[in-house]
């Protein structure tokens, strides 16, 4: 087995399911059904609600996380908690979590925790985001902290700007970013998701082999790690926002520790490609990543 052919067995292990995309897709439509039905007084599972996070960006890797829906509230129930006092941003999430209470009320422990209304479900968790639409397309979420304040999101701008970088590198964005979403995971990185994928965007914007087939997959992950430790104490700008975000090193030793192992493994990859899996391995997870002999 080539690079290629271990790389394409590593993808197909952390893709997501037909099953589990069909039940974030269930679980998305009883929800917005819900808010729909209470709001606006109609049935739909999907008007008004887009998803985020990784599910809209086609950046989810399995075993499923919890999916991020946004839920655009109607005007006038922004206009009605205007005029309350007090934090209105935790009084408007508290009264979408009656809601979502009351339609499943076999449903415990949901949880108003801005900017999302955490809703369980056995297979995995709904995060709803209820937000306020501004004319610029862009969105009000609701900040809870320091007695209450909207918050501007751009979600439209993030999902375009992972889908503009995976057009432009024939695929590479999502995979990369599924790949490292695995070694977060596995490795227990303590990096969010959205910076993992604003950075292998900068990253893919200059590397040599952008855009090429998966034979060169082992390179891109050894490359990408060489350029993430190069973030220590950096920042990243969200799309859309221009929200700076400052990203310490809090996951620096890791980085390096897999850096170390990618530099490994490439070596190997020619020579001795069970000792090669091995690395991989470490980084990855033997579930997920094959070894071979």
């Amino acid at each position: 087995m080539g690079v290629a052919e271990r790389f394409e067995k590593f993808h197909n292990n952390i893709l997501l399911t037909q099953q589990q995309r069909q039940d974030g897709a269930d679980r998305r439509q009883s929800v917005v059904k819900a808010l729909n039905k209470h709001y606006r007084g109609t049935s739909s599972g999907t008007d008004n609600s887009l998803f985020v996070g990784s599910r809209g960006k086609g950046t989810s890797i399995r075993p499923p996380r919890d999916i991020d829906v946004l839920y655009t509230m109607p005007y006038e129930v922004y206009e009605r908690f205007q005029k309350r006092s007090g934090n209105r941003q935790s009084a408007l999430l508290q009264e979408v979590k009656n809601v979502l209470q009351a339609a499943f009320s076999t449903t415990s422990y949901i949880k108003g925790d801005g900017p999302v209304v955490k809703v369980p479900f056995s297979t995995f968790n709904v995060e709803l985001i209820p937000a306020f639409k501004l004319d610029s397309g862009k969105y009000w979420v609701c900040f809870t902290r320091d007695g209450g304040s909207y918050v501007t999101a751009d979600y439209i701008a993030e999902n375009d700007a992972v889908k503009a970088s995976n057009d432009d590198t024939n695929g590479q964005t999502r995979e990369l970013v599924r790949m490292m979403k695995k070694w977060q995971e596995y490795c227990s990185v303590p990096i969010k998701s959205f910076w993992i994928e604003l950075i292998a965007i900068d990253f893919l914007r200059g590397w040599e082999h952008k855009g090429k087939s998966r034979l060169y997959h082992d390179f891109m992950v050894r490359d990408f790690l060489a350029h993430l430790k190069g973030k220590r104490f950096g920042y990243v700008v969200a799309p859309g926002t221009g929200e700076v975000m400052s990203l310490g090193d809090a996951w620096y030793s890791k980085a390096e520790s897999a850096y170390g192992r990618a530099m490994k493994a490439c070596s190997l990859e020619e020579s001795d490609v069970g000792a090669a899996g091995d690395e991989w391995q470490k980084i990855f997870g033997s579930t997920s990543m094959p070894r071979i002999a």
